[in-house]
């Protein structure tokens, strides 16, 4: 039986163990409250967007209660947006004036945010935007806000890439000598040519050099995909795969990232927010396919979590509590082993357990191929009370009996209560026979 596992190595271990984490988008474009891309959205100019710097006031931002709701949900890491494309940089940069210790808030709001997390044993991710609208030399792509200015574009001429590069180099070793040991790095992102504009990826960003940079200044750092090229983590974005992410036929390490709503920054009248039930099944769903789930709240200007995200995150906390062992140190489950429909499993090699996540509720009896003889007791996670079951079938019974049971030799009955567990997704733990997927 192939190790689902094998493609790890150590400086993941801790990653594809903890599974779930929560993403931070916070910045300027929190006082516009309508998305995080605004700037570019409503194509405004450095002047137009400096009313939200002059104003960015968090009077109310307090980061243990930030770390404390995301511990509750059972998140074990999390990625905060040191500098999202806008240029606003939340730590005390002393590369630029574009930082939170020049604006109203007076100070560097990433170091209490860090310790905050790690008082918790929260693992630090930090988010770095390749992208930089505010940098005088940052040249116009296709997702530059002034990108149909034509003065602004006929200026490009003028501007010098490589030293915005530089910059981005030293804002980087910055973040990395400053702040303590960092977990992850979320860098975000490349651009593929569009409409006539030039692109920027590998080649723009040197990023071989600048790989070899953060390595040296942190072994053990974490890099997703975006630089174009090899990162430990890929990062599949607002959407679900329908299977372990593979590139090149390879399965690798992935995460996918999602928010509560349509919006990554704090958008007052966005509507679209998933329930609780939705989001507990996508971690889930991510973990049945051998997958973290990252999971973006956005802030107010003033320095709060919204109280959708709030509710939701104490919703999600309450199923975690009773079974968040089903998603600690799980994956996806051997192969061959299929979940019913409208099910997933989940398994951990280490305890040699799997869990039946049931998003229906279907009635008396739940039918799983291919493990008759290789379990050898059930149980609901949520109470850990018994879950009767029958394994395969007698030769003798199966014209009568078993066959109208819906079982063959292959397959395990579940007798289940009519009632629904009071959990938003109930789960049935399997405990394994030692050696059954050996």
């Amino acid at each position: 039986m192939t190790n689902p596992l094998m493609h790890q190595n150590e400086r993941t271990e801790w990653f594809t163990h903890d599974r779930f984490g929560l993403f931070i988008h916070w910045g300027l474009y929190s006082l516009g409250a309508r998305h995080e891309w605004l700037k570019s959205r409503e194509f405004m100019t450095t002047e137009q967007y400096d009313k939200y710097f002059k104003r960015f006031d968090p009077d109310l931002y307090d980061p243990e209660l930030w770390a404390e709701a995301a511990s509750n949900a059972g998140m074990k890491y999390f990625v905060i947006t040191t500098k999202h494309h806008e240029g606003f940089c939340l730590w005390d940069s002393k590369l630029t004036d574009y930082t939170a210790v020049h604006s109203p808030a007076g100070r560097d709001l990433l170091r209490p945010m860090v310790d905050a997390f790690r008082k918790r044993n929260m693992k630090t991710g930090l988010y770095y935007s390749l992208l930089d609208w505010h940098h005088p030399d940052y040249t116009v792509d296709v997702k530059h806000p002034l990108r149909y200015n034509p003065e602004f574009v006929q200026q490009d001429g003028t501007r010098q890439f490589q030293r915005y590069v530089d910059y981005m180099f030293g804002q980087t070793r910055e973040l990395l000598t400053g702040y303590g040991p960092v977990d992850l790095m979320f860098l975000d992102f490349s651009i593929p040519p569009e409409e006539g504009f030039a692109g920027k990826g590998k080649n723009e960003w040197q990023s071989e050099k600048f790989v070899n940079m953060v390595r040296e200044l942190q072994p053990n750092i974490l890099l997703n995909d975006r630089l174009e090229v090899a990162g430990d983590i890929t990062t599949p974005e607002q959407y679900m795969p329908k299977e372990w992410v593979k590139v090149g036929g390879r399965p690798v390490v992935w995460e996918a990232c999602h928010t509560f709503s349509g919006s990554w920054g704090y958008y007052r009248d966005e509507e679209s927010w998933k329930s609780v039930d939705m989001l507990i099944k996508m971690l889930i769903d991510s973990v049945s396919k051998g997958g973290n789930l990252l999971l973006n709240v956005g802030p107010t200007g003033r320095g709060e979590i919204d109280e959708r995200a709030l509710e939701r995150l104490q919703g999600i906390g309450e199923w975690m509590k009773r079974h968040n062992r089903s998603i600690y140190g799980c994956t996806a489950a051997p192969e061959g082993v299929k979940a019913p429909d409208d099910c997933r499993f989940t398994y951990n090699p280490k305890t040699n357990r799997l869990y039946l996540h049931m998003f229906s509720w279907p009635f008396k009896s739940i039918h799983v191929s291919g493990l008759a003889g290789r379990i050898e007791y059930a149980q609901l996670l949520n109470d850990a009370s018994e879950i009767k079951m029958k394994q395969g079938a007698k030769a003798s019974s199966m014209a009568a009996g078993a066959l109208s049971e819906g079982r063959d030799a292959d397959t395990v009955t579940l007798s289940i209560p009519v009632k629904k567990p009071n959990a938003a997704v109930p789960v049935i733990e399997l405990f394994l026979k030692p050696g059954a997927f050996a």
